[in-house]
């Protein structure tokens, strides 16, 4: 194919990836991983599953080698090591930072023209680093948040008020985290807002319930989800190798946009084949101006916290 998509850490995240990108047949796919074997035998087990859905495309795995990985169109970096119970995603900031940095690092020099998805937590300030350590535009360093968080928002309506989640849109900005910004009045059920179908007390119960919502999985499967988060990441792929001009809630670096500049959060954007290419703006109301920007105060303490450890390292 004349796309190339090379995954970066063959985890349970990035091989259901790998797996969905396959199936889709959106472009020919690199899987690497620092465990011997494991990109390699992950790789090979998918193409073996080709001939059963005719499924003509080229995927190959590499041990620490990123040079399978040259002229990459998307690099989706997934590495790093993964929430446990009782963890948060601040918790993997130290042990991430010094992967993805490394990482990145081999991006560009393979790869120096393509689009940066960031899958790896915590995912706000892990694309900071992306950003800072590539020297990319910011239209090419993206954060895969927003969508995982609007769709755990939608399954959660779609369940309580009994409808199809197809006719449900919900709207989540911020960091990925505990203070993201899910917004009722502006996630809608076949463009009716949430707040003329249900109560504020259950709409209350469901934001939280999105804001838990990695780790309810966790406290069950022990370990981070990977179904959902694999699903929202190719959904990105897909919106920029057609150049689809999708808007979906990604994590951007804002200059301005909401009266933030410096970080990264999510918002709503349009990817297209540039990347980003155009942050959509809309009016928030004062408690949710007020919510984004104590948003946007929780990942700034996240990169003080990083800055200072690339210093002690130094």
């Amino acid at each position: 194919m004349d796309k190339k998509v090379t995954i970066i850490g063959a985890g349970n995240v990035g091989a259901t990836i790998a797996m969905r990108l396959f199936e889709k047949e959106l472009s020919d796919i690199v899987l690497t991983d620092v465990v011997e074997g494991i990109a390699e035998g992950k790789a090979l087990d998918i193409k073996e599953s080709g001939k059963i859905g005719g499924h003509d495309v080229d995927i190959k795995g590499y041990t620490s080698d990123y040079s399978g990985s040259e002229g990459s169109d998307i690099v989706v970096i997934t590495a790093g090591i993964t929430r446990k119970p009782g963890m948060s995603r601040d918790d993997l900031l130290a042990k991430n930072m010094e992967i993805v940095e490394g990482v990145v690092k081999e991006v560009v020099r393979f790869s120096p023209n393509s689009i940066l998805i960031i899958v790896s937590n915590p995912l706000d300030a892990m694309c900071h680093l992306a950003y800072e350590v590539s020297g990319f535009p910011r239209e090419r360093v993206i954060g895969m948040a927003g969508i995982l968080d609007s769709i755990r928002f939608s399954t959660f309506i779609s369940e309580e008020l009994n409808v199809s989640i197809e006719n449900i849109n919900a709207i989540v900005l911020g960091g990925h985290g505990d203070t993201m910004v899910p917004l009722p009045r502006y996630t809608t059920v076949c463009g009716v807002p949430i707040t003329q179908l249900m109560e504020k007390e259950k709409i209350d119960r469901l934001i939280q319930r999105t804001r838990d919502g990695g780790a309810e999985i966790v406290s069950l499967l022990k370990t981070s989800a990977f179904y959902a988060p694999s699903a929202a990441t190719v959904e990105m792929i897909e919106a920029i190798l057609k150049d689809k001009k999708k808007i979906l809630p990604c994590s951007v670096f804002l200059d301005g946009e909401y009266g933030i500049k410096g970080v990264f959060l999510g918002v709503p954007v349009k990817l297209g084949k540039g990347g980003v290419e155009e942050i959509i703006e809309f009016e928030l109301n004062e408690e949710e101006k007020e919510a984004l920007n104590r948003s946007k105060e929780h990942v700034k303490s996240l990169i003080e916290r990083m800055k200072n450890l690339r210093k002690s390292r130094a």
